[in-house]
């Protein structure tokens, strides 16, 4: 995945960035019951908006992000002065409110985000390969503390497009990865998006018991 993921940002084959704010963001997040000021881990952020969106209403934001492009473009259009400096085998940069390290998800640890108390997930989980979605649901569960709250929106591509990245991750898989350490509800499921017969859907996690 990650080999493509790069790629993708070199050759700037980046249909999936958005140039606002995700509607269903804007929508859903003030009714998880995200506590205020909690710090909002947003894995595989790209150089998404929402990070922004977030930001402007109080939460520190931590976003991860493997390709160097894509931070360097949300620092470039972003304002405020930009800190840089190295920790936890990531290269980490500051605006605002907003951290961005570099690397590598899995090699995020349970230490660096003690602070977290919320997430977001816009196009981390529907980004990686069946293999490796396993591993991804485990590792959020291993960095949120029980009570924690998170937003994760998915698509479902239509019947016999088995392409991908963005792959397709349907209601069953979600409940099969993440129902053990979370709690969830759907929240909404949108209409097939016109021209590539992507379905949208939402959900709210909250985080079950002890770490794991």
């Amino acid at each position: 995945m990650s080999n493509e993921w790069l790629d993708r940002w070199r050759e700037g084959r980046i249909g999936f960035h958005r140039d606002e704010v995700h509607p269903a963001l804007a929508r859903h997040w003030p009714n998880l019951g995200v506590a205020p000021g909690s710090k909002v881990l947003v894995p595989l952020c790209g150089k998404s908006l929402d990070m922004r969106w977030l930001a402007q209403r109080g939460h520190p934001v931590l976003g991860i992000e493997l390709a160097g492009e894509a931070i360097e473009q949300f620092l470039a259009e972003g304002e405020g002065e930009i800190s840089r400096y190295h920790g936890d085998s990531f290269d980490i940069s500051r605006q605002g409110n907003v951290e961005l390290w570099r690397g590598d998800f899995f090699h995020l640890h349970i230490e660096a985000a003690a602070e977290v108390g919320a997430f977001y997930d816009r196009a981390a989980l529907i980004a990686l390969p069946d293999a490796t979605r396993q591993r991804y649901a485990f590792h959020l569960a291993q960095l949120t503390p029980p009570g924690s709250r998170g937003l994760l929106i998915t698509l479902t591509r239509a019947p016999g497009d088995e392409g991908g990245p963005p792959f397709s991750v349907d209601a069953k898989e979600i409940r099969t990865l993440f129902a053990a350490n979370f709690e969830l509800v759907h929240l909404e499921e949108g209409e097939p998006e016109p021209g590539s017969g992507f379905r949208e859907s939402v959900w709210a996690l909250t985080r079950r018991g002890p770490r794991t």
